[in-house]
């Protein structure tokens, strides 16, 4: 009784209810009689009882019920996912007709069962009544005018056919096979009876359950001869009575969207073709499979082991179980490999392309799929089987099945006809659900915001009453400045005061002064409107005074506030214990300071540039570049643990940068922090702009952890972003390109007009006018681009931040790319790497070799002058430079290129040129450094006063420049302003003045002076 109940619980009923039939026809007009029948895979489920139709609505009421009943595994539920209820509306004719038969079938609907397998219990649709070609049936003028006929149908079941818990572990996998396209030709030729019919089929194997598979047979391909393109909006087909797939079209789609073979710019010829004028196998056939959890889990771990999925295809005259059941000789027997790899890209679900078919081979099948059984000899075998368990074959019978195999063909005859006809199969496999899920940009930015809070929001700034106030000691500071401008006018900079002055009389004087000078009429205007603000705004006062005495003591009280304000203010500007809130008269802005910054790091001066980025960080808090660049600086440096808190410091003040997340996926790289390297690298490659560096950086990351279809993906990423940049960045060229040659045209017109008015000129000198100078062919030949990949473009950024390890990893894999290879732009990479590390000699070797293919590229000759000079090859570093300038195009960081040859300059004492490249320095990127250098040349060439005012522009922009203090006091001693030289000296000694010849310098022309003014009073005295 026990087993019976377990029994029953296992079985799953479904209940089907055709309720009314609508706008059917019958054959004689709108009244006859009809019946529903319903079957399913072939087995008849019931009939209904006959019904009269109602002339008036066209309808019929079958009210019609029938139960089935299916074991609930997972057979049974792929099968409901693949087999639909078919449903026949059959008319039953009057007997009187003898000659006709009783019934015919008016047409036949289809109700497709995977509602039930999504979770629901009953669902009720209206589906089309198709007609059923019949002798009986005869067409009528009318029968376009008519409604489709349609039957209302109701499909329930008592439970659900799979809980949610296996609903949300469960998929479902649809595979359309579309046609096999350049079939060959000798398909189309008549071999044997004309009435001959061969079966053309393909099949391949998926999971089912965690330990079943199940073989998809597709076995009604028609052959097609050429000439025309299937129509690519066409209808989907079950594979069982041809019905078609309700609401399931092909769409159109471009080859280079497509995840198969065949797509390249050299097969798109052959495929259009091939699928408009070559013979092909058409299918267009969906097969539909329910996958429980372990199926699922199945599915993806057999990608995850061999990514390449056969297919196999055949030919044959007789039907698979005639073929034999030993060993049985598959005729025609190709196979193509379908790549599932994308199925395992997060949140992929389905990918469809053209996949070449080629002779089938045991050994192909085990080194490419890793299988050793073929399906369709096991599927042959499985046939042949179950035909010889039902009838008892006779010798003769065997001998008959075994001449019925039609005409055999050789494994080499097949393998020749499948090669040169380059037949291929388009075929899309399609998932419900991702295998692998992919993760929301909301659920990335909270893993980030887990690992790195974000910045609390600044406190308020001050209210509008401390604003105010605030502003008034602003204004007293004015009035200061401006008393002591008259001041100094007046009695001079020094502070002593003459002895025949008294206070009161300079009081008076000065008064006097900013009264005629009408400063005290301007300062007192702008107090007044600030002490006005202070009684509106921090004493609330806005209406006016009726009661005297009370008028009398808020002026006590104002007076007395603003006195004790004034005070507060005075103590800001002459207190030394109080930090001035006031900007210097020379303030940098912060493009300069980061441009000092990163001089300094260039330069070695990590101590000068870590002060230029506190600096911008103290004065922008909430941007987050500067942290980030500051972190570049402790990568250059070593110092990591540094560098990492710089760049979440970035990522704390804003979620979304974009750098300063990469570089936290960088470094937890380097700490072995995987799992939060791969969080920051999605969240980066979820951010809009898309960058290719940072899909690229991710794919690195998978590589690492030898992930590689992740890595896969990460990088088919990076190539179609960086695609679409270079189609952007062409379609722009062009355009300039054209205006160009627009512009050049109008100008050449213009010249012709004017020059015809002229004399004519001599032929031989139009003639060189013609030729174009030399330079400019080779300016012309500097256009040429290094070529751009993923890689070089990662190694690019990881450069620039001084990430050496990662760096050296990508270009490592650029290497071991089959389509890059060893290539200029990996060698300049390289190269930058190698002095980073400070390997000079290797770093040498790889410029070397950049320079034998491309040395029309200003930067590969500016990185070869960087590398002679670090190493102290001074000369050929100034040819290197040089040369880095004689290309239209120059560097892309100029600004070293001209301080590095400016300074060679000096040390030859080249000092007009030396002179002619820092002057060129200081109008591009001007610094400290560029206006000391052109004040060193000036000093040297003895033209003291553009010296002087080259060395005051380095001094404002950088006042604790020992060097530059120093060729400002050998200024003064050449001037003979002996006090401001020995001032300038005490400077430059004070800020640690490093070089000794300037020290040395300094005290021989103090000497000279000396003995000058000496020589002089003694000439005096005789």
């Amino acid at each position: 009784m026990g087993s019976l109940e377990k029994t029953q619980q296992n079985n799953l009923t479904i209940r089907i209810a055709v309720n009314r039939g609508n706008n059917l026809q019958g054959k004689k007009g709108d009244s006859f009689q009809s019946l529903v029948q319903v079957e399913f895979d072939g087995t008849v489920l019931g009939e209904s009882d006959e019904k009269q139709s109602n002339p008036t609505q066209l309808s019929v009421d079958y009210k019609f019920v029938c139960l089935f009943h299916r074991p609930s595994d997972a057979h049974a539920l792929s099968d409901i996912a693949q087999k639909p209820i078919v449903l026949t509306v059959i008319e039953v004719l009057p007997k009187e007709e003898k000659d006709e038969a009783r019934k015919a079938a008016l047409g036949q609907a289809v109700v497709d069962l995977l509602p039930l397998l999504q979770g629901q219990c009953s669902f009720s649709s209206i589906v089309p009544v198709n007609p059923v070609p019949s002798p009986l049936a005869r067409s009528s003028p009318q029968d376009t005018v008519h409604k489709t006929p349609t039957l209302d149908v109701n499909v329930s079941v008592s439970d659900p056919v799979v809980s949610e818990a296996e609903l949300s572990a469960s998929n479902l996998l649809k595979v359309t096979l579309e046609a096999a396209y350049s079939v060959p030709e000798s398909w189309m030729l008549p071999s044997g009876p004309s009435s001959t019919t061969f079966t053309y089929a393909a099949a391949l194997e998926v999971p089912l359950t965690a330990d079943q598979d199940q073989v998809l047979m597709f076995s009604e391909g028609q052959l097609k001869a050429g000439g025309q393109r299937e129509d690519t909006e066409r209808q989907k087909k079950r594979l069982h009575r041809d019905t078609l797939v309700p609401e399931a079209f092909f769409k159109p789609e471009q080859i280079d969207q497509e995840d198969g073979e065949l797509t390249a710019l050299e097969d798109r010829v052959f495929r259009d073709e091939a699928e408009t004028m070559k013979n092909r196998v058409s299918w267009d056939t969906e097969m539909c499979c329910f996958l429980d959890a372990g199926g699922t889990t199945r599915l993806r771990q057999r990608i995850a082991e061999s990514r390449l999925w056969p297919v196999e295809i055949m030919r044959s005259l007789v039907p698979l179980s005639k073929l034999g059941d030993d060993d049985p000789d598959i005729p025609f027997h190709g196979v193509a490999f379908v790549d599932l790899g994308h199925l395992l890209f997060p949140g992929v679900k389905r990918i469809r392309g053209a996949y070449s078919v080629q002779p089938f081979s045991e050994d192909e099948l085990l080194n490419k799929a890793k299988r050793s059984v073929s399906v369709l000899k096991e599927k042959a075998k499985a046939a042949a089987s179950q035909a010889k368990a039902l009838t008892s074959a006779s010798k003769a019978g065997k001998n008959m099945n075994v001449s019925n195999k039609g005409p055999t063909d050789s494994k080499e005859l097949t393998k020749k006809m499948y090669l040169e006809a380059r037949t291929y199969i388009v075929i899309e496999i399609a998932l419900k659900k991702p295998l692998v899920p992919k993760t929301s940009s909301e659920e990335l930015a909270r893993r980030v915001k887990a690992l790195i809070p974000p910045k609390p929001k600044p406190p308020p700034g001050p209210s509008r009453a401390e604003r105010v106030v605030l502003d008034f000691h602003r204004q007293v500071a004015n009035i200061v400045s401006s008393v002591s401008e008259q001041y100094e006018e007046l009695f001079g900079a020094s502070s002593k005061v003459p002895q025949d002055y008294n206070w009161e009389k300079m009081k008076i004087q000065l008064t006097g002064a900013l009264n005629d000078s009408g400063r005290y009429f301007v300062f007192k205007e702008q107090m007044k409107h600030a002490v006005v603000r202070i009684v509106r705004d921090k004493m609330q006062r806005t209406e006016p005074f009726t009661d005297p005495q009370e008028l009398k003591v808020f002026v006590s009280k104002l007076y007395v506030y603003l006195v004790d304000e004034t005070h507060i203010a005075l103590s800001k500007i002459y207190s030394p214990d109080v930090i001035e809130d006031f900007p210097n008269e020379v303030q940098l802005n912060c493009s300069q300071l980061s441009h000092f910054a990163r001089e300094a790091q260039l330069t070695g001066n990590y101590q000068q540039a870590a002060q230029y980025y506190k600096e911008l960080v103290v004065r922008h808090p909430n941007e987050p570049t500067h942290k980030f660049e500051w972190g570049g600086l402790y990568m250059l440096t070593g110092d990591y643990t540094k560098a990492n808190e710089c760049y979440h410091d970035a990522v704390s003040i804003q979620q979304v940068h974009q750098p300063s997340l990469m570089m936290c996926g960088v470094l937890a790289v380097k700490f072995e922090h995987y799992s939060d390297a791969q969080t920051f690298l999605e969240r980066a490659t979820s951010i809009d702009p898309p960058s290719v560096v940072a899909w690229t950086l991710l794919g690195l990351l998978h590589v690492s952890q030898n992930d590689s279809i992740q890595a896969e993906r990460a990088f088919l990423e990076a190539r179609k972003l960086l695609k679409t940049e270079e189609a952007k960045k062409e379609e722009k060229d062009q355009e300039e390109k054209h205006e160009e040659e627009e512009n050049k045209q109008e100008e050449d017109e213009t010249a012709t007009s004017s020059r015809s008015k002229q004399e004519p000129v001599d032929q031989d000198s139009e003639m060189h006018k013609e030729e174009p100078p030399a330079q400019s062919v080779s300016s012309r030949s500097a256009t040429v681009k290094l070529s751009s990949t993923i890689y070089t473009q990662a190694a690019q950024f990881l450069l620039q931040n001084n990430a050496l390890q990662m760096a050296e990893f990508a270009l490592s894999q650029k290497l071991l790319c089959s389509d890059d290879g060893r290539s200029t732009s990996r060698s300049l990479h390289l190269a930058q790497l190698q002095l980073l590390k400070a390997d000079y000699c290797s770093a040498a070797a790889s410029l070397k070799e950049a320079l034998l293919h491309i040395d029309q590229d200003p930067d590969v000759w500016a990185w070869s002058g960087h590398c002679h000079y670090l190493q102290g090859e001074f000369h050929e570093a100034q040819e290197s430079y040089e040369w880095s300038f004689k290309f239209q195009q120059k560097p892309s960081d100029t600004h070293i290129v001209l301080l590095r040859l400016g300074s060679i300059y000096l040390m030859q004492e080249k000092f007009e040129q030396a002179k002619v490249v820092y002057l060129q320095a200081c109008e591009q990127s001007p610094s400290c450094l560029t206006w000391l250098g052109l004040g060193r040349a000036c000093y040297r060439l003895e033209e003291f006063c553009t010296a002087e005012e080259a060395l005051t522009e380095a001094n404002h922009l950088d006042n604790q420049n020992a060097e530059v203090w120093a060729y400002l006091s050998l200024i003064c001693l050449k001037s003979g302003k002996k006090e401001e030289a020995e001032k300038f000296y005490k400077y430059a000694v004070r800020f640690n003045l490093q070089k000794e010849s300037l020290h040395k310098e300094f005290n021989e022309l103090k000497d000279q002076l000396r003995f000058h003014h000496l020589e002089s009073c003694f000439e005096k005295k005789h």
